[in-house]
């Protein structure tokens, strides 16, 4: 599912993706993906088209949230949780940053 999800992303031209690996931090799920689309009608496009992506080629329904406004998206596929923003709505949030290690946090 994980590698489906970044193929999707990768062809539909996703900026910036990052992959988190959650596994044993949480029972939300084993992986997390955040990406940027240029704009909200790319990052709806992104969401839907990962949506279609898990549909066919693994059979798997996402939940989606977010598409309406197009400013953050989240696809949500069970054991992989792909959040997909708009740059300012990203860098607001700062998502990569609450689940990073703290060393990492420092530099």
């Amino acid at each position: 599912m994980l590698a489906t999800a970044l193929a999707s992303l990768d062809e539909n031209k996703a900026e910036e993706v990052v992959q988190i690996d959650l596994r044993g931090k949480t029972s939300v799920c084993d992986h997390m993906l955040i990406c940027s689309g240029r704009s909200s009608r790319q990052v709806t496009a992104l969401a839907e088209k990962l949506a279609d992506a898990l549909k066919t080629d693994l059979g798997v329904l996402a939940k989606s949230e977010g598409k309406e406004t197009g400013d953050w998206v989240l696809i949500d596929a069970g054991d992989v949780v792909v959040h997909v923003f708009r740059p300012e709505v990203r860098e607001f949030y700062a998502l990569e940053k609450m689940w990073q290690p703290l060393a990492d946090q420092k530099s």
